[in-house]
């Protein structure tokens, strides 16, 4: 990237960056450092026309999803403004956008989750 003088860094974190969850102190503080990463890497690679962002999407339709039980699911279902946990083809649209030639983001954590976390 930096011999092209151009490049896209897509980071993946998670809205638990953002607001933490019991029991889920591990978890939050490696998807906050991701954040970090993205904002100190960006600074760095920025003279070299690459950028670095980062995607906190919120709860996914994934096997982890379904592996939680159902009690659970549905208090998390009632806390999401939008009603509904996400899928990839949610998360998709906002990798493309930060993936292209016309993006102007840098160093930006953006956050698909449906409302659970409004930042």
């Amino acid at each position: 990237m930096i011999r092209n003088h151009y490049g896209r860094i897509i980071n993946i974190s998670s809205q638990l960056a953002h607001k933490g969850a019991a029991t889920m102190a591990h978890y939050t503080a490696a998807k906050a450092g991701v954040i970090g990463f993205t904002r100190a890497l960006a600074y760095e690679v920025s003279p070299h026309n690459i950028l670095v962002n980062a995607i906190a999407p919120g709860p996914l339709e994934t096997e982890l999803w379904r592996a939680l039980p159902e009690e659970r699911r549905a208090r998390k279902l009632a806390e999401i403004p939008l009603g509904r946990v996400g899928s990839v083809e949610d998360i998709a649209p906002t990798a493309l956008l930060l993936a292209g030639e016309r993006c102007y983001y840098q160093g930006s954590t953006l956050n698909p989750n449906g409302g659970d976390v409004m930042v």
